[in-house]
């Protein structure tokens, strides 16, 4: 039986970064609240900027030019142009285009911070912009050519383009022109107004779309990252109490203490040692809650830090219609975002450390307490030619270094530029962009971690080692699930395709992990 999907009403109440990933995933519709409150809102901003045009003919990115041509003055008969030449000479970005996932996630994330209702917007363009959304049709961004403040200037100039129609947009898995679709489907394209152009671009929409998205991929990844530590224990039967109750009882980091729960439920440790007869395993297992909860500890102010610039209204001037205020400051400026993705990457980073190093004790004799060399599953009379997880660990080391190497500060880049208006800014959106890549990287030393856990909890399994009934269901229902896409590795073969078969499980979260 098809399920009915919910509907979010932009304007009505604070989003979640769950609202903004369901939207990009289109598990939610979208609609525009039409609440008095925002109602007043948006019509008395609309009626304050009509009439302070008439009456002081002067407004920043109204009636001046942008940033350092402030001081210049567009006369009255240019104004309406003027927002249309903001998204055009802003239409020089570079590098690989953003997914459709990411463009829906970008234009839920701009919609809601105008649906604030302090930007100075029509309802036509809110209501275009949810329209977006339901018809599918995306933008299609440039990743590169943003500071962060000026909020994301360029690649948002590829929304309001489209929105007038004249840049491309991904359509029914095409790139088209997104006048042409628009005609398709029955919209009208937005004539900008003249404080339009300047709400769409001048903000922190795409930066933020992406920490979003980034963070939904990051709290996966401890999960993961905690079950696959069970698993290593368990292939090289390891020591449990390491993951004690009594003993992170003494060390109150509350993420810390969840992950070490996990993987002790996992592992159905319940008996509280005198002393333990094999004393320490390698700290990539002891000590992975140590480095799995910072990750952990730290995704409650990565959420806050995100959902609040979600929930803002981050473009510049901000318009009080209901108090006639034109206020000019700079909430375009992606200093939180970028120090959330910046500190993100580095907890990320260090789990495809953490599982490089479980990896490279699962394959190497001299740690893996008997199992075989590269985890081989190949007869003794021709082990002489098979090697197992040799390759994949050396993949894995390329891995995990490149992710390491991205763990570069972004936020610490600022660069000058615009003629020195734009004197100190965030570098918010390469930081987003670089949490994206490590998390990718990431998930690939995952996905091989996890393939050569299942392989050594194989080989205990058959040597009748390890009762695989003696786990818990979830992590026999893993095991099986995986073992029903993965065949035992006995005769070398290829393994790009397993590979990436394993990493779009884990991009889309094909286990429930401790729910």
């Amino acid at each position: 039986m098809a399920t009915t999907k919910a509907t979010i009403k932009f304007g009505e109440s604070r989003l979640t970064i769950e609202d903004i990933v369901a939207i990009s995933k289109q598990e939610k519709h979208v609609s525009i609240s039409h609440a008095p409150e925002l109602t007043n809102k948006i019509d008395s901003a609309l009626a304050f900027l009509d009439r302070l045009l008439k009456e002081d003919g002067v407004i920043y990115g109204v009636t001046t030019g942008y940033g350092d041509s402030v001081t210049v003055k567009v006369p009255l008969h240019l104004v309406h142009e003027l927002p249309l030449h903001l998204t055009r000479f802003h239409g020089c970005g570079l590098g690989q285009l953003f997914s459709v996932a990411e463009g829906r996630a970008v234009l839920a994330t701009r919609l809601t911070s105008l649906a604030q209702g302090y930007s100075g917007v029509s309802w036509e363009l809110l209501h275009l912009l949810a329209a977006y959304l339901e018809h599918d049709i995306i933008p299609a961004i440039p990743q590169e050519g943003s500071v962060g403040a000026s909020g994301d200037l360029t690649p948002l100039s590829y929304v309001a383009g489209a929105l007038i129609g004249e840049r491309d947009v991904y359509y029914k898995d095409q790139i088209r022109n997104s006048g042409e679709v628009m005609t398709e489907v029955g919209l009208t394209p937005l004539v900008l107004r003249p404080k339009e152009g300047l709400a769409i671009m001048n903000g922190t929409a795409v930066m933020t779309a992406v920490a979003c998205l980034a963070f939904d991929r990051a709290n996966y990844l401890t999960k993961l990252a905690a079950r696959i530590t069970a698993m290593a224990s368990l292939s090289i039967q390891g020591n449990s109490h390491h993951f004690d109750e009594i003993l992170f009882s003494v060390k109150p980091h509350p993420g810390q203490q969840q992950v070490a729960t996990w993987i002790r439920n996992d592992l159905n440790h319940a008996e509280h040692p005198r002393n333990a007869d094999r004393l320490q395993d390698r700290y990539s297992i002891r000590c992975a809650p140590h480095v799995i909860g910072v990750l952990q500890d730290s995704l409650p102010w990565f959420r806050q830090m995100i959902e609040n610039e979600l929930n803002s209204a981050n473009d510049n001037p901000i318009i009080d219609g209901q108090g006639e205020h034109v206020l000019h400051g700079g909430h375009f400026y992606g200093g939180h975002i970028a120090m959330a993705m910046d500190s993100m990457k580095t907890a990320v980073a260090n789990l495809a450390d953490l599982a490089d190093r479980q990896l490279a004790s699962l394959v190497d004799t001299k740690y893996n307490n008997g199992l075989p060399s590269n985890l081989s599953m190949s007869d003794e009379s021709r082990r002489y030619i098979n090697h197992g997880f040799k390759a994949m660990q050396i993949g894995a080391s390329a891995y995990t270094a490149e992710a390491l190497k991205q763990t570069m500060p972004a936020s610490v880049f600022s660069r000058s530029t615009e003629c020195h208006n734009q004197d100190k800014v965030s570098m918010g959106t390469i930081a987003a962009r670089d949490a994206m890549r490590v998390l990718q990287l990431t998930e690939q030393v995952l996905a091989t971690t996890l393939l050569a856990t299942v392989q050594g909890l194989r080989i205990r399994i058959e040597r009748k080692e390890l009762d695989l009934a003696s786990l818990p269901v979830a992590v026999q229902a893993m095991y099986n699930d995986i073992c029903s896409f993965f065949e035992p590795l006995v005769e070398d073969r290829p393994m790009e395709s397993l590979l990436r078969f394993t990493i779009d499980a884990i991009q889309t979260q094909r286990w429930a992990l401790y729910q």
